[in-house]
């Protein structure tokens, strides 16, 4: 059987009809060339079967061209339109990204971040504020570009949105239709400052309203459509129950709106349920969801470019604040007569 030729760099620029030197561009710095260019050299490889040995073009170039990212889980479609964009934007400008997750877990993260950097990431991206001092130590030692999400740090590069004004907005909506007991499901808050800001805003929204949001009011749960289900049921045999809930992330409201009717209740003539988010089946529930809308999407787009910028020694501004907006639907509405009070 004969072995299949095995294509080198001098042979896709022949192929091209360029010089080696402008294939080895293509590879290790394609924002250098034109985009006509490009293309015929990409072609070229493409027709050729020709893939650039990895760690010969990271020594020649002295970049891996790979980000890294380290999510909390993979398994929430809000992180997964935010890997999907940033994979999006990473790919047309020839990186790739390699993502890992912790579960909540501050020791995951750190070894996470640590097996990482061993891979030779010239970037990573992380998820919030919060950090167990050890990942703080490797991300200061390593010396490589690093962007927050969601939440950031002080002298930190990030790409956030105001989590707290999430909660407030949900808040300050429903007490604006009435409603006076007011309960809120979320996600657990160890290791998550974005579901503690969300509580703290919505208490902040109430406390505007007069009202209050008593810690027997919040049931934190597993981000799931289950722990929906499950503090919705909880707050619900209160003996004084709310009339109105939050889910500190859509997936938590739909499970409350779930359970809700799974009781022989109608949303929201019975109960009013907003969320945070705005993910994309919101839109399509019966009821549709009344949510904020976070952009999730844009945070993984500005997340890669500014990373990339920053890996090519463009100045970046710091901080990218992302606009959010309370999106009224169907699943809200005023506190039915009966149960007001």
């Amino acid at each position: 059987m004969k072995a299949q030729r095995k294509y080198r760099l001098v042979d896709v620029a022949r192929e091209a009809g360029v010089s080696p030197a402008t294939v080895s561009r293509a590879i290790s710095q394609p924002e250098l060339l034109s985009q006509e260019t490009l293309a015929k050299v990409r072609s070229a490889a493409e027709r050729l079967g020709y893939t650039p040995d990895a760690a010969a073009r990271a020594l020649a170039s002295g970049r891996s061209r790979t980000i890294g990212a380290v999510m909390p889980t993979l398994d929430n479609a809000i992180f997964s339109s935010t890997l999907q964009a940033m994979q999006r934007a990473l790919t047309e400008r020839g990186y790739q990204l390699l993502v890992a997750s912790h579960d909540y877990s501050a020791a995951a993260e750190a070894r996470a971040v640590r097996s990482l950097l061993g891979r030779g990431v010239d970037g990573l991206m992380l998820v919030g504020a919060e950090r167990a001092p050890e990942t703080s130590a490797l991300l200061d030692d390593t010396g490589i570009p690093v962007v927050f999400t969601w939440r950031t740090q002080p002298g930190r590069t990030g790409v956030t949105v105001d989590n707290e004004r999430a909660g407030y907005l949900a808040a300050r909506h429903l007490a604006g239709l009435g409603h006076r007991r007011i309960g809120m499901v979320i996600g657990r808050t160890a290791f998550n400052d974005r579901q503690r800001a969300r509580l703290e805003g919505a208490r902040a929204g109430l406390k505007e309203s007069g009202l209050a949001l008593s810690d027997w009011m919040v049931s934190q749960q597993p981000t799931t459509l289950a722990g929906g289900r499950a503090g919705c049921a909880a707050l619900l045999e209160l003996a004084e129950s709310p009339t109105a809930l939050i889910g500190g992330i859509d997936l938590l409201a739909i499970g409350c709106m779930i359970e809700a009717q799974a009781r022989g209740m109608t949303v929201p003539r019975d109960l009013s349920v907003a969320g945070i988010d705005d993910i994309d089946m919101s839109a399509h529930l019966a009821p549709s969801l009344t949510t904020v809308h976070v952009p999730t999407t844009a945070i993984g787009a500005e997340a890669a470019l500014k990373l990339i910028g920053m890996i090519e020694g463009r100045p970046v501004a710091q901080t990218l604040d992302l606009p959010i907006e309370l999106v009224v639907r169907r699943s809200t509405g005023p506190v039915p007569p009966a149960r007001a009070g």
